[in-house]
């Protein structure tokens, strides 16, 4: 499998992605993702180069997105002065459940992460989502603290302020084709 950077016409496939998840997400009884994705701030990270898709041949089988931007209101004034690097919207298709290609698509991001020099790969998941936090726990991330206070990046209360990191780890085996531009270097804060 291939790992490319997503480009503006990925963006239909992903919002479909975004849906097919939900849809999966709601037969667990999970409300996560039930609200629309805004197309336009889907493209606006597509073009600052922050999406990445997961190809197998020409189907798309999962999309992370990897940001040195943290949410607003997330995380604290300390915390944004270490190097870090966001996980959001981390997606596996249907048809590729249960080949772990969401923890491969984790060990990329640490590698990705540790060439950047982050001390941190970050995340928001779902507050109310425990299944999904016991696997980014089971994933060796470290639960932070929850946010319930603010509004979501599509409008209404926030919904995704379960925090977690863990450390980079160099080298990770991921196993996929990497076809993404080296990462650039973290600015370190002063």
């Amino acid at each position: 499998m291939i790992i490319s950077l997503a480009e503006p016409h990925d963006v239909a496939k992903l919002l479909a992605f975004r849906e097919e998840a939900a849809a999966w997400l709601r037969g667990l009884g999970s409300d996560q993702w039930s609200r629309p994705y805004p197309a336009d701030k889907l493209l606006a990270t597509i073009e600052a180069g922050t999406v990445f898709m997961l190809r197998d041949g020409h189907t798309t089988a999962g999309t992370i997105t990897l940001t040195p931007e943290a949410e607003e209101g997330l995380w604290t004034d300390e915390e944004l002065t270490e190097p870090s690097l966001f996980i959001n919207k981390l997606t596996v298709a249907r048809e590729y459940a249960g080949q772990n290609l969401g923890g491969r698509l984790l060990d990329w991001a640490d590698d990705r992460a540790d060439r950047a020099g982050a001390r941190w790969l970050r995340l928001d998941a779902w507050t109310t989502n425990e299944s999904l936090q016991r696997y980014y726990l089971a994933q060796g991330f470290t639960h932070v603290r929850t946010v319930r206070e603010g509004a979501a990046v599509n409008g209404g209360p926030r919904v995704s302020g379960w925090l977690a990191q863990r450390a980079p780890r160099a080298g990770a085996d991921h196993g996929f084709t990497d076809r993404t531009p080296a990462p650039e270097r973290l600015r370190f804060a002063a």
